[in-house]
């Protein structure tokens, strides 16, 4: 049942969830728990509690990130994408409309505009951040659902939602250039560790488009 308004107004007004609320729109990706411990000083439980108040009013998702060794995926919380243009929220249509207006103004192809929009955001692969975690965390972050698929040095992401429904169907060209160009300039901070090799388009409507990649470093 998706949450009212009133709701998710009820659920900022808390001061401290409101806090948790704008680090985890103030942060260039998702968000776990330990990060949020350290910055606000409560207990991994008290920050638990606030996070599930802001997931069940539809501000918050929780996902889990990609793994990346052993041990169990940590969770993650990002901004739900439906939050648009809400509580001082830039959504993914506003940052879309930002692209955009850019490959109109220079003339640039939607790959090369979106490779170049990596630079502008507050992404790093350093201190051991993975590229392909960034990519992933990115892509739930527009709102795409993915799914992390590994196999040896391969990855894909299947992408089971397409939150730019209409506007893929009007210029899937545009769209889906913007897109891969995103993912692979995440992959450039990597050096040459990471590989973009390609999205593969299925109708948006259905979704599940494909972004395969691999890790260079990875292959014999």
């Amino acid at each position: 049942m998706q949450a009212t308004l009133q709701q998710q107004a009820r659920a900022l007004g808390d001061p401290t969830r409101h806090a948790i609320f704008r680090y985890v729109v103030d942060g260039a990706r998702p968000i776990d728990v330990a990060e949020l411990t350290e910055h606000l000083g409560l207990n991994h439980n008290a920050i638990r509690q606030h996070l599930a108040k802001l997931v069940s009013a539809g501000l918050v998702v929780e996902d889990r990130a990609p793994s990346t060794g052993r041990g169990r995926p940590r969770l993650v919380y990002h901004i739900n994408p439906a939050t648009e243009s809400r509580w001082g929220v830039t959504g993914p249509y506003e940052r879309l409309s930002l692209l955009l207006t850019e490959i109109l103004r220079t003339g640039d192809s939607a790959v090369d505009v979106g490779r170049r929009s990596v630079g502008r955001q507050e992404l790093s692969a350093e201190g051991g951040e993975d590229p392909v975690a960034l990519v992933f965390e990115t892509m739930a972050r527009q709102g795409f659902d993915p799914v992390l698929k590994q196999k040896g040095a391969l990855v894909e992401l299947v992408l089971r939602t397409c939150p730019f429904e209409s506007a893929a169907l009007a210029d899937p060209d545009t769209m889906c250039g913007l897109h891969l160009g995103i993912a692979e300039g995440i992959a450039a901070l990597d050096g040459d560790g990471l590989v973009v090799d390609d999205l593969i388009r299925h109708d948006p409507r259905r979704a599940n488009c494909r972004l395969r990649m691999h890790r260079a470093e990875s292959t014999d």
